[in-house]
């Protein structure tokens, strides 16, 4: 599912989300689902995505990518 717009770096974080929630039990479309949102939104909270989001769109995908990430090393 890795898409054309995201780099190299974008596509190795979603084998490895993809991967990880594979291991925890997910089914192969949940995982694929929940890797490609999670790169997404790291992509728009870093200002990757080639549509330029508002400040305020920006720091709500902050907010959620830090949430994310902080729920994952909880795991």
């Amino acid at each position: 599912m890795p898409q054309k717009a995201w780099t190299e770096k974008r596509e190795r974080q979603y084998e490895h989300i993809k991967e990880n929630e594979k291991e925890r039990g997910r089914s192969e479309d949940t995982a694929e689902r929940i890797a490609a949102a999670t790169v997404n939104r790291t992509r728009t909270a870093k200002g990757e995505t080639k549509e330029q989001k508002s400040p305020t769109e920006r720091r709500s995908a902050q907010r959620a990518a830090s949430t994310a990430s902080r729920r994952a090393g909880k795991r």
